[in-house]
């Protein structure tokens, strides 16, 4: 196990759809000083920019295809190669297999980067209550919250005045498969790093805010 206080930081983050450990990735990065990685956005940002690597992955989305492992690690590796993840980094959305975090183990123990796990654990329950009262806007993208964040017109988005939708992810159907899918393709991740000897610290992801969530982890992470 990489223990060096010294040494680069790499916290890896787990939370099912709905845990909110995007939004506590990004309060992390504020009280830690690192980059937060979302594979998505850097998916996103290849196509757009047109790079190599983003060309394969749209060849491969559009021939209706799931992007590789090894075209994934590819792209993560080419991330993490950028300045800004010189101190380390917070990891988003990878690994979601164990291919994946073999490679990343192996490239974190090679660069002497110390890795963190830091599971969101939030019950079925409240994600369900949390993502079916989740509104959104179709044409800015921002996003409302029923029970604790709504629009000041209730249906009508504060910024732009369009009509909120709920999205197809956001219904209870979909949440279902989501967290079942997540449930089987998380655990044997999270055995692979409890026996790697990683540190491993859990937040409980049901109540309290993002940002006192993120406070918690961040504690953990420097014990």
């Amino acid at each position: 196990m990489l223990n060096d206080g010294n040494s680069r930081l790499a916290v890896i983050m787990f939370g099912p759809p709905g845990s909110g450990k995007g939004t506590i990735s990004k309060f992390l990065t504020g009280k830690l000083g690192l980059p937060h990685i979302s594979t998505g956005d850097i998916f996103r940002e290849n196509v757009k920019n047109g790079t190599p690597l983003g060309k394969e992955v749209k060849a491969v989305l559009d021939a209706g295809g799931l992007v590789s492992d090894e075209l994934t690690n590819r792209i993560v590796a080419d991330r993490l190669s950028r300045p800004d993840c010189e101190k380390g980094f917070i990891l988003d959305g990878y690994p979601r297999t164990i291919d994946q975090a073999e490679f990343l183990m192996a490239r974190l123990q090679a660069e002497g980067v110390r890795p963190v796990v830091v599971s969101v654990e939030t019950d079925y329950n409240v994600i369900v209550k949390r993502l079916t009262a989740r509104r959104s806007c179709p044409k800015c993208g921002a996003v409302y919250n029923l029970n604790g964040m709504p629009p000041k017109v209730e249906g009508v988005c504060d910024v732009c005045g369009a009509k909120l939708i709920i999205r197809d992810d956001d219904r209870e159907d979909v949440i279902r498969q989501r967290f079942a899918a997540y449930e089987k393709q998380t655990a044997p991740l999270v055995e692979f790093f409890k026996k790697s000897g990683v540190k491993f610290c859990t937040v409980d992801g049901n109540s309290g805010s993002p940002e006192s969530k993120a406070e918690i982890a961040a504690k953990l992470i420097r014990e």
